[in-house]
Order: C-alpha cells, then structure tokens, then sequence
C-alpha cells in the first residue's frame, strides 16, 4: 500500500472528535445528492416513457397532407397502396377539423375526428369504452369521458354540433347538426379525454359541406421510436406519395418533447447543487482535518516527504469520502425505486398524497434507471470532490514546516 492511500485510511478511522463526526455528516450528504439525483431522473424517464407511449398510441406516426390546398383525393387507393409497405401497421383517411359542441347551456370546442367506425378502434388505443360502445353508425358521436363531463352528457343524449364552415363561409349556411352520443373513451391523458371527439367520415363530410377527400391520411408503424426503421418507413411512404407533405409525431408534438427534456435536465441540474453542496462539506472535512494535523503535517516535512505526496494524502481522503457518499447513494436509490410504489401508498396512508391518481391517471409511479444517467451522475460527484479536495491539500502542502511542528 503507497504511503498516501495509508495515511489517508490512517486518517479516516474513527475517533471521538469533530473531525469524525463532519467526516460521517459529509459522506451522508454524498449519499442523499446521489440518490435524489437518481431518483428523481428515473422518476422523470418513466413520465416521458409513459407519455410518448400515450401520444403514440392516440396520435398518428405520420401524417400526409397536400402539399398545396387542403384535401386529399384518392384516399381510398393511396391507402391501399400504404397498407401494402413493409412496418405500416395502420393507415386511416380522416377529416380532422375543431367544431362546437353544445348541451343545455354548455359549449365546448373539442377536435372532431372523422374516421371510419373500425379505423377508430384499430388505429386509436383507446381501450374499452368507459360507456357506451364506439359504433359510429347513423348520426352518432363519441366523446372523450372528460369533454363528455365538462358537457354533462351522458350515453344517448343528442349534442347540438356546429361546424366550422359557418365562420369561414361567406356564401352558404350551414345548419347545425343533432348527434347521439354512443360512447365515451378514454386513453389516460387528460388533453385527449378532454379535447376529442370521434364521428364517422360521412357525417362529418357532409358537416364540413364535402363531398369526396379527406384533409388527411394518417399512418401507424410498427416501429415508431427506432430511428432507423421508422425513417425506412418514411422514405416507402415518401415513394407512393412523392405529392403529399409527411409530417412526423417528432415534428407535430416537439414542443411538448422538447418541453419535457428541457425539465428533466434542469431538475437534473438544480438537484445536482444537492451534491455540489454535499462535496462543500467534504472540504471542510479536510480543512478540519489539516488543522488537527498541522502537527503530523510539519513532521512530514520535515522527514522529507514532498509537496506532492501530502496533497495526495488529502486528496486521497476526499477522493474516499465521495466513493463512500456514491456507494451508499447507488445502494439507497434502487432501494427506493425498488420499492417506491409501497413508499407512495405509506405516505398516502400518513395523508401526505404524493401522487394522486385522480390527477395524473396512473396507478403507479412510472420509473425507469439509465445507466448513463448513473455514470453522468457519479462522474460529477468525483470532479466536484476532486476540485474541493484541492483547496485543503494546497493548504496542508504549502504549512511551513517549523511553524507546524511549533504549533
């Protein structure tokens, strides 16, 4: 064993002084900047994974539209054609359009969704119905379960639809429509539940005065977050409709993406001055330690060790202190993960409601450790212990050797 790794050890067993005491204070304050750190990213991953899971499953892969104009015509073939390409698990025309909704008073302006009755069921993974069922035929409508409560419908009553043609249309009238609602879904987001509706494509043609064409045709992939498949699948598409504009879920919902990995690192970046503050104490560990050994330190020199070797010394004791600080940070945030869903329901038990599932839809905490978020971590814990290590070794390094022994 080299002479600054000894004395350091020498150093760190413990005694009944304050030295000890800051030196088992700091390594906790290691230990809980690590674990949060950890188990916050994990907690804020699972929330993104849960979500673009959401997203996928409603919204559509990719999306073509006209490149001039607003309708697509042939959709029936070019859909054909879609179906046929390798990774297209789904392809559906549909008219997408805001209308207005009114019952008794209330108006609400969800996105109405004109799509075929078996369309709807296979392309949006909605689930079961929570009422009803989601047969579009005849003059039928079905809500989303927060839009049909802020309208305080229920299964069979007949909502008043107002299209959007009444406001852009100079010479027409257009006359508003009474539809049955059939059913209501929900997909366990709140903006879907609240902001969609769903009629079949006929009726919601003849809303819009069209006849034939859609504003749209919607495909789903097998393989929508694998960058290199799903961009195969967009160069097939791009082949069978070199017309049409695609615009993919990574461009129609970025600012919601970009929102979410924006606050995942600046979360990440505040809970790391947790452990920048962890690694201050650490540091004064050491200059604690420097002059209760002023002493020894001056002996040192004084028996002809150099600069070096005593700023390895402390260094190699801050340098312990953070491994120690990490271990025990690692061992104590798969603890907590492990076992974060029975921390949520004791806390709910103590009346401290963490995570209520009326809010968030969900029934657990969703949670998920990358390794890298471990390494990036952990490295930074060591720059900052190095850095803060470096003060008191200087201090302990530069001590005149008389002026130490004399003290």
């Amino acid at each position: 064993m080299n002479f600054p790794l000894f004395l350091a050890l020498k150093y760190l067993r413990p005694k009944r002084s304050v030295a000890s005491a800051i030196t088992c204070v700091s390594i906790l304050g290691v230990m809980l900047g690590v674990a949060v750190v950890i188990i916050v990213r994990s907690v804020m991953t699972g929330f993104g994974d849960i979500w673009e899971e959401k997203i996928l499953d409603f919204k559509p892969h990719i999306s073509l539209v006209p490149l001039s104009g607003n309708v697509v015509t042939g959709e029936d073939a070019l859909a054909q054609k879609l179906r046929s390409l390798s990774g297209v698990t789904c392809v559906t025309p549909e008219i997408d359009t805001r209308v207005l909704l009114s019952f008794k008073g209330k108006v609400l302006a969800p996105v109405l969704l004109g799509v075929d009755g078996d369309d709807f069921v296979s392309a949006y993974k909605v689930g079961a119905p929570v009422a009803g069922d989601y047969n579009l035929d005849g003059d039928s409508i079905v809500l989303g379960v927060h839009a049909a409560r802020q309208l305080g419908v229920k299964v069979g009553d007949e909502v008043v639809v107002y299209s959007p043609k009444t406001l852009v249309s100079q010479d027409e009238v257009f006359l508003p429509v009474k539809w049955r609602v059939a059913g209501m879904f929900s997909c366990g987001q709140h903006q879907y539940d609240s902001g969609y509706a769903v009629a079949s494509l006929n009726n919601v043609r003849d809303l819009m005065g069209m006849e034939h064409g859609v504003f749209a045709v919607h495909v789903k992939t097998d393989c929508p977050t694998d960058a290199k498949r799903f961009g195969a699948v967009e160069s097939a598409i791009g082949g069978v409709a070199p017309r049409l504009r695609q615009i993919t879920w990574r461009e129609a919902d970025r600012e919601i993406f970009n929102a979410l990995a924006v606050e995942k690192n600046m979360t990440a970046l505040l809970l790391m001055l947790i452990s920048l503050v962890a690694v201050f104490c650490v540091m004064n560990t050491l200059l604690v330690l420097t002059v209760q050994k002023t002493p020894e330190i001056g002996l040192l020199k004084a028996l002809g060790f150099t600069r070096r070797q005593i700023m390895s010394v402390f260094m190699v004791h801050g340098m312990i202190q953070c491994g120690a600080g990490v271990a025990l940070g690692l061992l104590s945030s798969w603890a907590v993960l492990s076992n974060l869903q029975n921390i949520v329901e004791w806390l709910a038990s103590c009346g401290l409601e963490v995570f209520p599932a009326s809010v968030y839809g969900l029934a657990a905490i969703p949670h998920r450790l990358v390794v890298s978020d471990i390494f990036w971590t952990c490295g930074l814990v060591f720059v900052f212990g190095l850095l803060a290590s470096l003060v008191p070794a200087l201090c302990a390094a530069s001590k005149d050797p008389v002026k130490a022994l004399a003290s």
